[in-house]
């Protein structure tokens, strides 16, 4: 153990850089098990964030994760268009 600690003049040698590895290992797992366990709860009940935050996007995520089936979300789209009036293809307004 001498030898380990007391390197050619009497300095530390590289073992020194041993004990920061060390501490930035278990500061990592730690990190890495928080937001994998009790950081993830924090998002919300389950449901997955929207970017463009529409409500027809919001029905596409929707349907997309199963929580709606497909008659459901064309009736839904229906409604939706009528409200928000996404414009049509044919130019008919």
């Amino acid at each position: 153990m001498e030898i380990l600690a007391h390197f050619g003049d009497g300095g530390p040698g590289p073992w020194i850089l041993f004990f920061p590895l060390i501490w930035a290992l278990v500061v990592g797992a730690g990190v890495t098990l928080l937001r994998r366990t009790v950081w993830r709860g924090r998002r919300g009940p389950g449901r997955p964030t929207v970017e463009g935050g529409s409500p027809i996007s919001v029905l596409g995520h929707r349907f997309a994760s199963g929580e709606i089936d497909e008659d459901e979300y064309w009736r839904r789209l229906s409604v939706l268009d009528e409200q928000f009036g996404r414009p049509r293809k044919g130019g008919a307004a």
